[in-house]
């Protein structure tokens, strides 16, 4: 990502930060229960679609229980799924998310500001019948694209663009963009039928649009799956295998990808969504850079006659070249309009640990006009012990490396270091087999405040007892 300012501090050089580190950063004890919660415990709205490197939602109760009240704003620079603000919106804080990844930022806003479920059990049921009636068209799209995958020459509706009753013939889409035609490998993954569909929706479905966006989100964690709960079969899990993987294993197996309904699978989404009530309370989603989020977490929450100042943020910034978001979601990228290398290039998550540290710095800085003066700051920081293979150079140590070149630069107070010791089989990256969360055996819980009021609340709230029923009991009404 590219500097939006310089800053005066540079960390130090790889022989320098090899050096150890003070061995006097506090260590903070928070109880680990929510290790031992239930693996969907939280939200209903949280599985809507898997996401890489993400944390349990159980982790952000912990966090939000203990630091806030109702009424409160929590942020999250780093909203990945969304996984803190819908938390926080779940139990009556004002959950604010961002990414830089519109993907994530899709993922968030469909859960912090849903449509209710009459809304979207309405709108699937007009689709369904806009679908019935141009059905022959779409059906003769998808047998075109079949018998010619990849070919360029046979363009489709681009994402987003709503084709008039929801008919459209190919010789109408002379005029949209070059890149609105299928890939093969999208083309190999789903039966024709379903790619017909699926066509369909993705030119129906408007982002802007809540109830729209709700069903866009939750058809993409319906894609690709191992079960008859997913729309194609040709990947082993739900995140997208190499486009190269695609292609070979169809040639290999002769795969053909089984016929399923994308308006059932998505009934049946839904339902499992809805299991409870959206959160009351409404949050906020924004699309752009961590390091000039303060700034529009801020203008947002004005706009919204809510506070403007945060007690609590609760994110995971990305890890030093471990996630290519773009590649491994390149079919749910394609889906919504985007390239997946393109996203990469804007994510640049290859980072160094030098970058890595100047880039902490910014965000940093960036959020300090968001803080409430007694904010608490919770960054769950990975140790790299591997890249691509081979041992990371400075990936370890990097949380205490944050606190040193980072955060105490910008006057933020350490309150302390927690360990969050996760086991490999448990971590979104185990579907990288022998290698399973080899990358990053160890997370660290940076806490930090904005001054000593909020040091003090961070170590004292630390050991306060939480509530783990879920979903929570309201008061019944007199």
């Amino acid at each position: 990502m590219r500097a939006r300012r310089s800053l005066e501090v540079v960390p130090p050089s790889d022989h320098q930060l090899a050096l150890p580190l003070p061995s006097d950063l506090p260590q903070l004890t928070i109880e680990p229960e929510w290790k031992v919660q239930q693996r969907l415990w939280g939200h209903s709205f949280h599985p809507m679609c898997s996401y890489l490197a993400s944390f349990p939602a159980a982790l952000a109760h912990a966090l939000i229980a203990r630091y806030t009240r109702p009424g409160d704003v929590v942020l999250d620079p780093f909203s990945g799924r969304g996984t803190t603000p819908l938390q926080a919106c779940a139990e009556g804080r004002i959950g604010v998310g961002n990414d830089l990844n519109p993907f994530a930022h899709i993922l968030t806003a469909a859960k912090v500001d849903p449509p209710t479920r009459a809304e979207a059990k309405t709108r699937l049921a007009a689709l369904r019948m806009a679908w019935t009636a141009g059905a022959a068209e779409w059906n003769g799209i998808a047998a075109a694209i079949a018998a010619d995958p990849g070919s360029p020459d046979l363009l489709v509706p681009a994402a987003g663009s709503r084709p008039l009753d929801g008919a459209a013939g190919l010789s109408r889409f002379a005029s949209f963009r070059a890149d609105a035609f299928v890939p093969a490998e999208v083309t190999l993954a789903f039966h024709p039928r379903t790619l017909a569909q699926i066509l369909f929706l993705r030119a129906s479905l408007n982002p802007d649009d809540r109830a729209d966006r709700f069903l866009l989100a939750s058809l993409t964690g319906i894609l690709h799956g191992k079960s008859a709960t997913y729309l194609s079969a040709v990947m082993p899990n739900t995140f997208s295998m190499a486009p190269r993987y695609v292609r070979d294993f169809v040639a290999r197996t002769d795969f053909h990808s089984p016929e399923r309904d994308a308006f059932t699978l998505l009934d049946d989404k839904l339902r499992r969504l809805y299991r409870q009530a959206p959160p009351a309370t409404r949050g906020i989603a924004l699309l752009g850079d961590a390091r000039d989020s303060g700034v529009r977490f801020r203008e947002s929450l004005r706009a919204r006659g809510l506070p403007e100042k945060a007690r609590l943020v609760v994110t995971s910034p990305p890890y030093l070249r471990v996630v290519k978001y773009g590649y491994y979601n390149w079919l749910r990228l394609w889906l919504l309009g985007y390239d997946a290398s393109a996203i990469d290039d804007l994510l640049d998550d290859a980072h160094h640990r030098d970058a890595y540290l100047i880039f902490m710095r910014e965000v940093l800085s960036g959020l300090r006009s968001a803080l409430a003066d007694d904010a608490v700051i919770a960054l769950v920081i990975g140790d790299v012990e591997l890249d691509r293979g081979r041992p990371a150079n400075g990936g370890v140590g990097l949380a205490e490396a944050v606190w040193e070149y980072a955060a105490a630069p910008e006057g933020y107070r350490l309150a302390g270091i927690a360990l969050d010791d996760v086991a490999a089989g448990r971590k979104m990256t185990k579907i990288w087999g022998d290698e399973a969360g080899q990358a990053t055996k160890l997370d660290r819980i940076l806490v930090l405040a904005t001054s000593e009021a909020g040091r003090r609340r961070a170590v004292s709230g630390a050991s306060l007892p939480i509530d783990w029923t879920w979903p929570q009991r309201l008061p019944r009404a007199l």
